[in-house]
């Protein structure tokens, strides 16, 4: 069957469907341009709220790692084998700043093992502790600061002379993939076991050391254990 052919003339005639479609929804926007006054107030709204916090963290990211930094080149600067109360004093001080004025940065967060270390130093362990499981707690579990924090840890129960949960920690670490952590687990565990009065013990650490940290920087010191 032929297909009926339409003429220009009767083309013209039908309604424009594009001119018929945009006269629409000018007539709808009219219609509704109250509610879309409302929505484009809504808009900016959200748009300046999200500005305005955007703004406002960048500027406690930046104030709060400017603290950090000067508390902690205070700290190492000052730090020593016979470090003053003072000076522990004025680092931990330094370092609450950054807690207290800028909670919400980054640097906010780095700061509680800073603060277990010289807590850790003053023989305050069990605040030190309390500073590095909060640090642990904030921290994804994969995260590698964990193992670091684990170390501390040790090192404060360890001086508390709380070795059976020392132990605990450290074994989590020997347990765990080869690196830098472990090895410094391993040293650990047999200086422990030593203090015990377990040398048995200490001597198939530090052999086990040995034998599976050839290269390691700290296998001459293992091999100083052993011969002592």
């Amino acid at each position: 069957m032929a297909k009926t052919k339409i003429t220009r003339k009767e083309l013209l005639k039908k309604p424009d469907e594009f001119i018929n479609f945009s006269a629409r929804a000018i007539n709808f926007a009219r219609e509704n341009s109250k509610r879309f006054s409302y929505l484009g107030i809504i808009i900016l709204c959200i748009l300046g709220i999200y500005l305005g916090i955007n703004t406002y963290l960048k500027y406690i990211n930046k104030k709060g790692q400017e603290t950090f930094n000067i508390a902690y080149y205070t700290m190492i600067k000052n730090m020593g084998p016979n470090t003053s109360k003072a000076v522990l004093n004025e680092s931990e001080e330094l370092f609450r700043k950054v807690i207290d004025k800028y909670r919400m940065s980054k640097a906010a967060r780095l700061t509680l093992p800073e603060l277990g270390y010289i807590k850790f130093q003053d023989k305050r362990y069990d605040e030190a502790i309390t500073q590095y499981q909060a640090f642990m707690d904030k921290l994804p579990k994969d995260d590698p600061y964990q193992d670091l924090a684990k170390l501390a840890l040790a090192a404060c129960y360890e001086e508390k002379g709380e070795f059976d949960i020392a132990i605990q920690e450290l074994e989590q670490l020997v347990s765990g993939p080869e690196g830098f952590f472990k090895q410094q687990a391993m040293l650990s565990l047999a200086r422990i076991y030593r203090t015990m009065g377990k040398p048995d013990k200490s001597v198939e650490i530090l052999q086990q050391f040995v034998n599976q940290f050839q290269t390691s920087p700290f296998l001459p010191i293992a091999k100083a254990y052993l011969d002592s």
